[in-house]
C-alpha cells in the first residue's frame, strides 16, 4: 500500500487527511493509498520519519515547516524555487523532490474570486511563505501590490498605515497570515473595514472557520469575499497528480 501523508508541528484539525481519506473511499483506492499526519516537534525529525515510513511516495507540508524543509530536498521545481517555500513532496528512489501547489489553489480561487475583474493593485497581508506564492501569481497576472506587516522593515505598510488613501487605490486585500484560524476564530486582521466598498474584493487563505470574520467583516461593507476552502481542494488535487503524474 502506498503512503501519503502532512507534516508539520500541529495537525490535529488537519484538512488534508479527512479530503484524501474520503477520496480514496469514494474513487474505490482505499485498499491502495491511505493518509497520514506525520506531527513533527522540529523538522530535522524529517530523516526517522522516512527511515520508519518507507512506504512513504509523498507528503504535503505545512506550518511552519515550508521553508524549513528546503535544506532536506534532493531538488525542487521551478515555481517552487522562485518563491522559496514547498508544501509539497514527492518521493522517488529515495530522493525528495519539492513542489508549491499554493500556486495552483491560488490561481483557481482568483479566477472565482474576481471573474473578468482586474483590480488596480492588492494588498497582501503577511509575508510568509504562503505570501510569496500569492506575490508570485499576481504578478503573473499583472496586478501590482503591496505588502503589509507588523513590521515596517518587511513590507511596504503597516496595518497602522492602512488609511483611506491606500484602500481607495487597493481593491484587492489578501490576507496570507493565520490570524483568524480556528480556534481563534473572533479574530481578523486589523485593517479599517469601515472603509471597504462593494468595489473591494477580500481573499483569505485561512480555510477554518470556512467564513471567517475578515470575509464577514468584508462582506459586511458590500465587499466580494473568499475564503481559503476552494483553495484547499485544488492544492490537493495538484499534490495527488504530483505525486501520481
Amino acid at each position: 500500500m502506498k503512503r501519503y501523508g502532512l507534516i508539520g508541528r500541529t495537525l490535529a484539525h488537519s484538512f488534508s487527511a479527512k479530503y484524501f481519506t474520503e477520496k480514496f473511499r469514494r474513487e474505490g483506492l482505499d485498499n491502495e493509498y491511505a493518509y497520514d499526519l506525520f506531527e513533527l516537534p522540529e523538522i530535522s525529525c524529517i530523516g526517522k520519519l522516512l527511515e520508519e515510513n518507507p512506504s512513504l511516495a509523498g507528503f504535503n507540508v505545512t506550518i511552519p515547516y515550508k521553508q524549513q524543509i528546503l535544506p532536506y530536498l534532493n531538488a525542487m521545481d521551478d515555481e517552487a524555487r522562485a518563491i522559496g517555500a514547498v508544501n509539497c513532496v514527492k518521493l522517488t528512489d529515495g530522493r525528495l523532490t519539492g513542489y508549491n501547489t499554493d500556486i495552483a489553489g491560488i490561481r483557481v480561487s482568483l479566477d472565482e474570486l474576481l471573474g473578468t475583474a482586474q483590480p488596480d493593485a492588492a494588498l497582501v497581508l503577511g509575508t510568509g511563505g504562503a505570501s510569496q506564492a500569492v506575490q508570485y501569481v499576481l504578478a503573473q497576472r499583472d496586478i501590482p501590490f503591496s505588502l503589509v506587516s507588523r513590521d515596517h522593515a518587511k513590507g511596504n505598510f503597516t496595518y497602522d498605515d492602512l488609511d483611506t488613501a491606500v484602500l481607495a487605490t487597493h481593491h484587492l486585500v489578501i490576507n496570507t497570515s493565520p490570524v483568524g484560524m480556528y480556534p481563534h476564530v473572533d479574530e481578523a486582521p486589523q485593517i479599517p473595514y469601515a472603509l471597504l466598498t462593494p468595489d473591494h474584493y477580500l481573499f483569505d487563505l485561512v480555510y477554518n472557520p470556512q467564513q471567517t470574520l475578515f470575509a464577514r467583516l468584508g462582506a459586511e461593507h458590500g465587499a466580494h469575499t473568499l475564503t481559503g476552502l476552494r483553495m484547499l481542494y485544488a492544492q490537493a488535487e495538484a499534490a495527488w497528480d504530483i505525486w501520481n503524474g
